[in-house]
C-alpha cells in the first residue's frame, strides 16, 4: 500500500461525494481523482518525473494543492511542502537541499519563484493554473499507479534545527499511512466527517489532520477562503456543517469570543501545532458547549504523538495519552526509562516515527536512539498515564505553530553593520503564542536603531522571524565559558512586561 493507491481506492469508492469545500465551489472525489493523473501525467511525462524523484510544492492555501500533492505521489515523486511565508533565499536551500527537480506553484508566487530560478537555472516550474487543460486531456478510467513499497520515500518536510539550517525530515508512505489510521481510530473520524482546513496545508499538522485523514477516510474538506475577519470562518463551518476543527491555540481563544450558535454541527475542536495555554483553555471551556482537545506532535513522527481522549477525560495542561500503536516514554540522557512523575525527555517509538533526516546521518544517529526518537521536549509522564511537557530542550519558539529558532535569526543580525552581539528569546503573546525578541549589543561608537534593523531581518528572513523588539544591552549576559545566559535574558524580557 502507498498513498497513491489509498487515495485512488478512496476517491473510486467515494467517487460522487463531495471531497472538498471552497467558498461556493463544491469539488467531489471524482473530479479530485481526475485533477490528480492529470499532475501525474504533466509530471511524468512533460518534466521527466520518476519514482523517488523530489518536487517542490511552493503554494498557498488553495483547491489545486489538494491534486498537486497527490499528483506528486501518483507520479512515484517525492512531496517536499515548503512554507509559502518563506523568502527566496531561505527556500533556495531547501530546494537545493533535496534536489528538488520540479516546483509547483501559482502565478500570484512569480515575482518569489523568479528570483528562486535566478538562483537555481535548472529547477522547472509547472503552476496549477495549467491543471484546467491538463485535466481536460486525462480520460476516465482507472489511475496507473506507481510501485511505491510502505518503506519508500513519500515527503521531505523541513523542520528548522538548532543550527539555524532546516533539516529535510523524510517520512515514508508507511510512515503517514500509520499515522492517518491512528488518527482515525482516536478521533473517531467516519465519511460524514468534514474538516475545517484554516491552516496552511504544507504544516504538518494540517497535511495529516486536514487533509490525508478525511480524503483517505471519504470524508470532506472545508477550506477557508479567508481568515479575516474571523466570522468568515464561523460563517462557513455553519455553512458547510462542518464536524472537527484542527488549529493553534490562538484561534481557539478568537472563537470563543466569536461564540457558536445552540446548532453548530462541530463535534470537537484538536488544538496542536503549539502548547495549549490553560487561560485560553479554560476561556474556551467556559464560553462553547463543545470540548477542545489538547494534542502533540512533532514532524519527524508524521506527526501526531499523543492526545486527550476524545470521550475524556481531558486533562488541563496535559497532552494526553499516547494514539494507538504509538509508545511514548521519558528517557534521560543516558536512555534510562524514568518512572511516573520523574522530568526527563519525551521520547517516540511507532510506525510513525521518520525514516531519518536527509544526507544528514550524523543528525538521525543522534535524533534517534535504540528505535526512540528524540523529541527535545523536557516533560513527565503522571500516575494516571497522561503525559506533559514542561520545557524545551532545544532553543526553539512557536510563533503561530511554527518551530522558529533564534540562532537563525541571531545569524542575521550579526551581519547587520554595527552589530557586536546578538541574542534572540522567545515571548508569550496572545495572539500568536510566541514572539521573538532580540537583545543586541552595539560596537564602540555606534547608534543603532531599533526599526532599521527589523527592516534589515524582514528582507532576509520570513515576518513572523522579524524580532517584535530589539532591545539594546552593553553586554550580554555570559557564564564562565562564555555561553550566553539566555535564562537572565528571559528575566530581563519577564521584568520588563511586568513593568509595562
Amino acid at each position: 500500500m502507498n498513498l497513491a493507491r489509498a487515495f485512488a481506492e478512496s476517491a473510486s469508492k467515494h467517487a460522487g461525494r463531495t471531497a472538498l469545500f471552497y467558498g461556493e465551489e463544491e469539488i467531489s472525489y471524482g473530479t479530485l481523482l481526475k485533477q490528480t493523473c492529470a499532475v501525474a501525467r504533466a509530471l511524468s511525462g512533460e518534466f521527466g518525473v520518476t519514482p523517488g524523484d523530489r518536487v517542490a510544492l511552493w503554494l498557498k492555501n488553495r483547491p489545486e494543492f489538494i491534486p498537486a500533492w497527490m499528483g506528486v505521489q501518483l507520479a512515484g515523486g517525492v512531496v517536499v511542502p515548503i512554507n509559502n511565508f518563506l523568502k527566496p533565499d531561505e527556500v533556495l536551500h531547501m530546494v537545493e537541499d533535496s534536489d528538488a527537480r520540479v516546483l509547483i506553484t501559482d502565478s500570484s508566487m512569480a515575482e518569489p519563484v523568479a528570483k528562486l530560478t535566478a538562483a537555481r537555472p535548472q529547477l522547472r516550474v509547472w503552476t496549477v493554473e495549467n491543471l484546467a487543460s491538463a485535466s481536460g486531456a486525462v480520460s476516465p478510467g482507472e489511475p496507473s499507479l506507481p510501485a511505491r513499497a510502505q518503506e519508500d520515500l513519500a515527503v521531505l518536510i523541513y523542520t528548522s534545527g538548532t543550527t539555524g539550517r532546516p533539516k529535510g525530515a523524510m517520512l515514508s508512505h508507511g510512515n503517514l499511512l500509520h499515522n492517518i489510521e491512528s488518527c482515525r481510530q482516536v478521533l473517531e473520524a467516519v465519511p460524514h466527517d468534514r474538516f475545517v482546513v484554516l491552516l496552511p496545508l504544507f504544516h504538518s499538522f494540517m497535511m495529516t489532520v486536514g487533509m490525508l485523514l478525511p480524503l483517505l477516510t471519504g470524508g470532506s474538506m472545508v477550506l477557508i477562503r479567508s481568515l479575516h475577519p474571523p466570522k468568515n470562518i464561523l460563517a462557513e463551518i455553519l455553512q458547510r456543517r462542518a464536524t472537527l476543527l484542527p488549529a493553534v491555540p490562538q484561534f481557539f481563544r478568537t472563537l470563543a469570543h466569536a461564540g457558536l450558535p445552540p446548532d453548530c454541527p462541530l463535534r470537537v475542536c484538536v488544538s496542536g501545532g503549539a502548547p495549549l495555554p490553560l487561560e485560553i483553555l479554560n476561556e474556551f471551556n467556559a464560553r462553547m458547549p463543545i470540548p477542545l482537545i489538547e494534542g502533540y506532535g512533532l514532524s519527524e513522527a508524521s506527526p501526531v504523538v499523543s492526545l486527550n481522549p476524545l470521550r475524556g477525560p481531558w486533562k488541563a495542561g496535559s497532552i494526553g495519552v499516547p494514539i494507538p500503536d504509538v509508545e511514548v516514554t521519558v528517557q534521560d540522557d543516558d536512555g534510562r526509562m524514568l518512572g511516573d512523575g520523574e522530568t526527563g525527555e519525551i521520547c517516540v517509538r511507532g510506525g510513525n516515527v521518520m525514516l531519518g533526516y536527509w544526507n544528514k546521518p550524523e543528525e538521525t544517529a543522534a535524533s534517534i536512539r535504540n528505535g526512540w526518537l528524540l523529541t527535545g521536549d523536557i516533560g513527565h509522564r503522571a500516575s494516571d498515564g497522561y503525559f506533559h511537557i514542561t520545557d524545551r530542550k532545544k532553543d526553539m519558539l512557536l510563533v503561530n505553530g511554527i518551530n522558529v529558532y533564534p540562532r537563525e535569526i541571531e545569524e542575521v543580525l550579526y551581519k547587520f553593520p554595527g552589530v557586536k552581539e546578538a541574542a534572540v528569546i522567545g515571548v508569550p503573546d496572545a495572539r500568536r503564542g510566541e514572539q521573538p525578541l532580540a537583545f543586541v549589543v552595539a560596537m564602540d561608537g555606534v547608534t543603532l536603531q531599533e526599526k532599521a534593523i527589523q527592516a534589515f531581518v524582514r528582507e532576509r528572513l520570513a515576518d513572523y522571524k522579524v524580532p517584535r523588539r530589539v532591545n539594546f544591552m552593553t553586554a550580554l549576559p555570559r557564564n564562565a565559558t562564555g555561553k550566553v545566559l539566555k535564562t537572565a535574558l528571559r528575566a530581563t524580557a519577564a521584568e520588563s512586561t511586568t513593568q509595562e
